[in-house]
């Protein structure tokens, strides 16, 4: 190619990432306007605090401050409707894009860098999470970061990107606690390149100083959350949910094909080099830390998996651009999988059900929620001025939930110690929304202790002769079993 075309290079690669930003934006914008579900409920609800609040909020939570602090801005600026916030989440997702194209093509090359862009454009993952009101396309685009400046730093040799990936991995750890793992997952790929003399000791040293440095402040918290909140609503994860990770990141009918596409590039040029050795690594060792973590204390979950997508789609771009005729059409065949893959219109029916309600509830009227986790959204679509209790007592701030010690205050809030008291002490003409889940069938011991709960106060408050039912209970179709509620009204005789 001509000297031309080399002066009009830049341009035709941003004019391509313009063209790709675009169509994926086209794809990841049909449910900005749904209804909040549990986790969006409860991340605005934090973000809605003062900002020097969050960080003390977060306590009772189990997340660190940044996306917090981040989305209280955004709202500040871009206002708390659904699209609004959930903007914030589809603008990390565009940005991933073009960040992709440069950790590829800095890593590795240019065509690593237009596939790995791509990946970044259509992966349901990303699709996904682009339009939740929560941190994991953010999450993603610091993962990618990071594994390009490891890769930069420690394969490459380029020392300069030592303190970027440094920034990237201290941002990550502030912003997702799974940030740990992919930390641990590189230390593990630093100390094999130490073993092979690849590395020099001093800067791998001051790059875990400077991180253990600039973390230190949130230790505290981070215990904290460890001992009194962790995630009582999480199982133990089984050996085949590590073999599911592809299909939670690239979708579970293109992996398939992402797997012939890798087999049809590797039988074209065998072998692997270091940077795609590294990064394999770090998402294995990732993984397996995450894995055994979540055997000693349950916290698993796909939406965590957004760690892994920097290793996991900077390796696979990296194999992948040295495939030949069957590798272009498995990529293809993916690419056709991921434009029929969007997200759920909704993801909760609570809007629904509130809005119905909302003209029977007045101030001081009683919400009750079997499942403590659904006032936030509750409140968010309810007249202000309710009071809510839930098996956890009476919610001093509805906007978030407190987790401590959660599991057991569940298992202790029985409807003759917790919910009848508060009964007996309304006045007549008062009035009772209780909202109770549909479809909960979670193996965790906080689902089971939900429906435990749900079934004992329906029936408490069904079987009180001081109650009067109104109405039919409301309820409101949804598509698969996210996280639909049903509510039915009461009043005090």
């Amino acid at each position: 190619m001509g000297p031309g075309f080399a002066s009009r290079r830049p341009l035709l690669i941003a004019a391509a990432l313009a063209l790709l930003t675009a169509a994926s934006l086209a794809l990841r914008t049909g449910g900005l306007r749904s209804g909040y579900w549990i986790d969006e409920g409860i991340a605005v609800g934090i973000a809605s605090h003062p900002l020097v609040d969050i960080p003390h909020a977060l306590v009772q939570d189990g997340s660190p401050p940044l996306y917090y602090v981040l989305l209280h801005v955004w709202m500040g600026v871009a206002g708390s409707g659904e699209a609004a916030t959930r903007s914030l989440s589809l603008l990390f997702a565009l940005l991933a894009i073009p960040v992709s194209w440069w950790a590829g093509s800095a890593a590795f090359d240019r065509r690593t860098g237009a596939l790995a862009a791509a990946g970044a454009a259509g992966a349901p993952f990303l699709t996904y999470y682009a339009q939740e009101t929560r941190m994991y396309s953010l999450v993603v685009v610091l993962s990618i970061a990071a594994c390009a400046s490891f890769v930069l730093a420690f394969v490459r040799g380029q020392r300069r990107h030592v303190p970027l990936l440094g920034l990237w991995i201290v941002l990550l750890l502030y912003t997702h606690n799974w940030g740990l793992f992919l930390a641990s997952g590189m230390a593990v790929a630093w100390l094999a390149l130490r073993r092979r003399g690849k590395v020099e000791t001093r800067d791998g040293a001051l790059l875990a100083a400077g991180i253990a440095a600039a973390y230190v402040p949130w230790l505290p918290s981070l215990v904290s959350q460890a001992l009194h909140t962790a995630a009582p609503w999480s199982a133990r994860p089984g050996a085949l949910q590590l073999l599911a990770i592809p299909g939670g990141l690239f979708g579970y009918v293109a992996a398939p094909l992402l797997a012939l596409a890798l087999v049809a590039a590797v039988k074209r040029r065998p072998g692997l080099e270091d940077g795609v050795r590294m990064l394999l690594l770090i998402a294995a060792t990732t993984a397996l830390a995450a894995w055994l973590s979540s055997q000693l204390q349950p916290a698993w979950s796909t939406r965590y998996l957004a760690v892994l997508m920097g290793p996991l789609l900077l390796a696979l771009a990296a194999v992948l651009s040295r495939g030949a005729r069957w590798t272009a059409v498995a990529l293809v065949a993916t690419g056709a999988a991921w434009l029929i893959t969007g997200a759920a219109p909704s993801k909760s029916n609570v809007r629904t059900v509130a809005h119905r309600v909302a003209p029977e509830i007045r101030s001081g009227d009683l919400v009750v929620s079997t499942q403590p986790e659904q006032v936030p959204v509750l409140y968010r679509y309810l007249p202000r001025g309710a009071i809510y209790l839930t098996p956890l007592g009476l919610v001093a701030d509805p906007r978030l939930t407190d987790w401590r010690y959660g599991l057991t205050r569940l298992r202790a809030g029985k409807a003759k110690r917790t919910l009848l008291p508060i009964v007996d002490g309304l006045p007549a003409g008062r009035r009772i929304l209780i909202v109770t889940p549909v479809g909960e069938r979670g193996k965790a011991p906080w689902s089971r202790t939900v429906r435990v709960r749900t079934r004992e106060w329906r029936a408490a408050l069904r079987e009180d002769p001081r109650l009067r039912p109104i109405g039919a209970p409301h309820r409101a179709r949804l598509a698969g079993r996210r996280s639909a509620v049903r509510a039915e009204l009461y009043q005090v005789r």
